[in-house]
């Protein structure tokens, strides 16, 4: 299934453990602090289960969206490239 990870971490470093475990599993970045791909119900869960050790006790909101693939199909993207010349 589709998933989107996303959240709101103010700790840098725990902000980058987020990240890496979202890596480990496979996912891609889309945005600073988002992240989609596949993964299985188990995989989800063991993702979670990782970035909740990672966290540790920090602040933190991490939420994980599943979506079906016809959902994911309907998804609307809009990507531009910056120009800084």
């Amino acid at each position: 299934m589709q998933c989107l990870v996303i959240y709101d971490i103010p700790d840098d470093r725990a902000r980058q453990r987020v990240a890496d475990a979202c890596l480990d599993y496979g996912l891609q970045r889309i945005q600073y602090s988002a992240f989609a791909g596949n993964l299985s119900r188990a995989h989800q869960r063991a993702l979670f289960n990782e970035i909740t050790r990672r966290l540790k006790d920090r602040t933190a909101n991490v939420q994980l969206f599943v979506f079906d693939a016809k959902m994911w199909e309907e998804r609307r993207v809009l990507e531009q490239n910056y120009d800084n010349t």
